[in-house]
């Protein structure tokens, strides 16, 4: 498959002189549309600086590698070569926010006395830097530099992190850059708003075989932080989980060869924009399993969050055999691709991934769900499947299971993330999709590996099983900034559903807040090409119409734009599948109307739209919701009333006609 048309236009300039120390060189590259500019300064030190629509972005901010032989990559940046590039082309992009799109940036490549080189790239949306060496045999980065030295106090949106080892769970904070805390690391992405400037995510791409970065404060702004390499681990009794014991003193052992990760800014003028941001995705390595046409995206009948829920069956459900039987049926009946079998088909305390327990008769299971045209996934803990990575990959994909739900890796220090990367690529060669639970980010490897269909890596609804939090507030914010790294396993879809003050913790049967159409309404606006029916199916088949608008609601699409938008607050957000529109709009707890403009529809062609939405009581009673159909066109703008906590769904039809 050809998967890159390319239209690369290159100018090579080659300058050998010394720069002698305290004088520096500027150089200066420009986004395509000129609005987006990124000094370099080269000299004792390397550093950039960023401006957009002529304000400041970052002021001067170092950049440098430190290898623990006491040589450092950026500091006296001496350039021996000048490369300036402009580079534009269309990228095919399997089961992405958008099926294709065009990349179109500016580069300038500098290279330095010592054998390193660092690139940067800005494009309209954003500018990103990377290092690349090329020495002999391997080195070890004791550290790296990597400063963002915001202009002014920007407010901030921060996700805190409790530590080093974490998976990525937790929710924003709105604060000045001077009142950032100082105690926890802050998460990647990092959004600011900078004015005149515009709207800033700081995010980072292609990482492999190195530690992700967080961001602490510094006397200039914010600076990087990276997780050392373990030096000794334990295994939690519970699962079996690999936990970090102690640390070396170092962040990674390298080959000399080797490029690192991109360090981006994303740019918009205003929100609406930042969603559909492609830079993580475009940076990326790309395709390295070749074909991915056996690559399935769909939804997944799920019994984790619903805690096995099934009543009025005329058995106690449980980890059985016939359990399971009764989720295929549903998935069937509802014309859902998957089930997943999570915790406890095999003895988490076992810590191996090929035994099952004697209640599940797994060849049975998976000709079964074969029979009803359904697919099996398989929960496990990350390391417990990397103990046996070959031999259960090759007897599970031989059995007919469809791929595997990764859990609990928790952590993204180099030898975590090369864990990821060794599962990705023995997953691929066995045709074993992946959805990958507690894990750090993505960084654009479901470009590397389109067989890994979701990521969680967000404070989803598993944390209403067991807190409080201000979910509402967080499924406006995160679209935003998290998932501008990649698509989210969110796990939505619940069925009990509460307003802010009836919300009730409990783990076994647990709850949604906000209204029944505002998780209808998540199916369209989050990036989920492998999503999750949460609740039981006793619940979803006790409300069939509900339950069949989600089943129709397509995983992949073609396009995607938010119409409108603002962190925080709400999101409206527009997908086409074929000739087909989805809309989902939702809100925080403030009840406002919302609009859903159609004019992207073929002028003078007529739709029929299926709203699915809040009715007059979902106020105080949110499983309360209307389904109806009106014949639309590209003039119509639907004023949407919603609840607090409240959404709608919209599917667009094109109208046949008989010609």
């Amino acid at each position: 498959m050809n998967f890159f048309r390319s239209f690369v236009f290159s100018l090579v300039l080659s300058l050998a002189y010394a720069c002698t120390s305290g004088h520096g060189t500027d150089f200066r590259v420009v986004s395509p549309d000129g609005t987006l500019a990124v000094d370099v300064r080269t000299g004792d030190s390397l550093t950039y600086a960023v401006t957009r629509h002529g304000a400041p972005v970052l002021l001067p901010s170092a950049i440098a590698l430190q290898f623990d032989d006491g040589t450092a990559p950026g500091r006296v940046a001496r350039v021996s070569d000048v490369h300036r590039s402009a580079v534009e082309r269309e990228i095919e992009a399997p089961f992405h926010r958008q099926a294709r799109f065009t990349e179109h940036y500016n580069q300038l490549r500098l290279d330095f006395e010592g054998g390193y080189s660092v690139t940067f790239r800005v494009f309209d949306e954003g500018c990103a830097y990377r290092f690349e060496t090329a020495l002999t045999g391997g080195r070890t980065v004791a550290d790296e530099v990597a400063e963002f030295n915001f202009a002014g106090d920007p407010e901030l949106f921060v996700a805190y992190s409790d530590g080093l080892c974490n998976a990525y769970q937790s929710q924003y904070v709105k604060c000045r850059l001077s009142e950032l805390g100082t105690e926890k690391p802050v998460l990647l992405p990092l959004a600011a708003d900078c004015g005149p400037a515009g709207r800033v995510l700081v995010c980072e791409s292609d990482l492999e075989s190195y530690p992700g970065m967080f961001l602490m404060p510094s006397s200039g702004g914010l600076r990087g932080l990276f997780a050392q390499v373990p030096d000794s681990c334990y295994l939690h009794e519970r699962r079996c989980q690999e936990k970090v014991a102690t640390r070396h003193g170092y962040i990674a052992r390298v080959q000399g060869a080797r490029t690192y990760p991109w360090r981006i800014l994303a740019v918009a003028d205003e929100d609406r924009e930042l969603p559909t941001n492609n830079l993580v995705y475009a940076l990326a390595a790309e395709n390295r399993i070749g074909d991915c046409s056996w690559v399935k995206p769909g939804k997944v009948a799920w019994e984790w969050w619903n805690d096995w829920g099934l009543t009025g069956v005329g058995f106690k459900p449980g980890i059985d055999t016939r359990t399971y039987k009764a989720y295929i049926d549903f998935a069937a009946d509802y014309g859902l691709e998957y089930v997943v079998l999570d915790e406890g088909w095999s003895d988490p305390k076992a810590g191996d991934v090929m035994s099952v327990v004697a209640e599940i008769d797994l060849p049975e299971l998976v000709r079964y769900a074969a029979s009803k045209g359904v697919g099996l996934m398989l929960w496990a803990v990350g390391n417990v499947l990397d103990a046996k990575l070959e031999e259960a990959c090759a007897y599970y994909a031989g059995l007919g299971v469809r791929g595997f739900k990764i859990d609990f890796i928790d952590r993204d220090d180099q030898k975590a993330v090369e864990l990821v990367y060794r599962i990705s690529e023995a997953a691929a060669a066995h045709k074993l999709m992946l959805d990958i639970h507690g894990i750090y980010k993505p960084t654009g490897l479901n470009r590397t590996f389109p067989n890994i269909v979701n990521f969680e890596s967000v404070f989803g609804l598993e944390e209403l099983k067991w807190s409080n939090p201000d979910m509402p507030l967080y499924d406006v914010t995160f679209p935003f900034i998290r998932m501008v790294q990649g698509p989210v396993d969110y796990t939505p879809g619940a069925y009990r559903n509460a307003t802010r003050d009836g919300f009730k913790i409990d783990y076994r049967n647990p709850m949604s807040q906000g209204t029944r159409a505002h998780q209808v309404a998540t199916y369209v606006v989050f990036d989920a090409p492998l999503v999750m029916l949460c609740d039981s199916p006793t619940r979803y088949m006790a409300d069939d119409a509900c339950t069949r608008f989600i089943a129709s609601l397509p995983v992949v699409f073609d396009t995607t734009q938010v119409l409108a938008g603002r962190i925080g607050e709400y999101i409206v957000t527009a997908r086409r599948a074929g000739e087909k529109w989805y809309v989902g709009g939702l809100t925080d707890w403030t009840p406002r109307t919302l609009e859903a403009d159609l004019s992207f529809l073929v002028p003078g062609r007529e739709y029929t739209a299926t709203l699915l939405c809040d009715d007059e009581r979902s106020d105080i009673e949110p499983e309360r919701h209307t389904i109806a159909s009106q014949k639309v066109t590209s003039a119509t703008r639907l004023q949407i009333p919603v609840a607090p906590g409240g959404g709608f769904a919209l599917k667009i039809e094109p109208v046949e006609t008989d010609e």
